[in-house]
């Protein structure tokens, strides 16, 4: 078992019983925020298998490999107009087009906090989305997506969460005991969830 899974199963005796039935969940990063902000925007999630899927048929629809300003206009006219998506949905796609083509920036060299000050300052980009960009793009190590609704599911079932009663600060105080591996606890939650949907559970 890898240390910093250990470290996890030692801290949280419910995800010591996750850690044993699963393997290290591996999730292959596009290391690509542009085209994964658009993924979110359009999906409104990117770590899920099946909607992941979509957006791959989008740019396959496309004939795109890897999403940039630069053919943008390749994907909207071949790709994005043949969906539909809301009228704020499309004006947060503009923004972000807008802020990548007017910015460079070198993601990996930012801390947590400044992704989030500079993805924060576009136009329709919440929290939600910063930390699937922080956790499964960047790969960052200790992120806990706690507005994440399959994560809520998850916790409240695992945990016995009172879901009626302050259930984020409830949630963020048992992700305290994974620091500093929230991502990887978060990983192994969401991967236990494909695992017993896979069981028919």
């Amino acid at each position: 078992m890898p240390a910093n899974a250990q470290s996890l199963a030692v801290a949280d005796p419910t995800l010591a019983a996750i850690i044993s039935q699963i393997p290290e969940p591996k999730v292959v990063s596009t290391m690509n925020v542009f085209q994964d902000l658009l993924s979110c925007i359009i999906e409104q999630q990117i770590h899920y298998r099946s909607t992941k899927k979509i957006f791959e048929r989008m740019l396959k629809r496309a004939d795109i490999t890897i999403l940039t300003t630069d053919n943008f206009e390749q994907f909207e006219e071949k790709a994005l107009v043949h969906i539909k998506v809301s009228l704020r949905k499309l004006e947060t796609v503009v923004a972000v087009v807008d802020f990548f083509k007017e910015n460079s920036v070198d993601w990996n060299s930012l801390s947590d906090q400044q992704v989030r000050k500079k993805l924060s300052a576009i136009r329709g980009i919440g929290d939600w989305t910063i930390d699937m960009i922080l956790l499964y793009t960047l790969n960052r190590p200790n992120i806990f997506p706690a507005d994440d609704f399959h994560l809520k599911e998850l916790m409240i079932r695992l945990y016995g969460l009172n879901a009626a009663t302050k259930l984020k600060a409830q949630m963020m105080e048992i992700a305290e005991k994974w620091s500093p591996n929230k991502s990887l606890a978060v990983k192994y939650l969401l991967g236990w969830k494909e695992f017993q949907k896979q069981k028919g559970k």
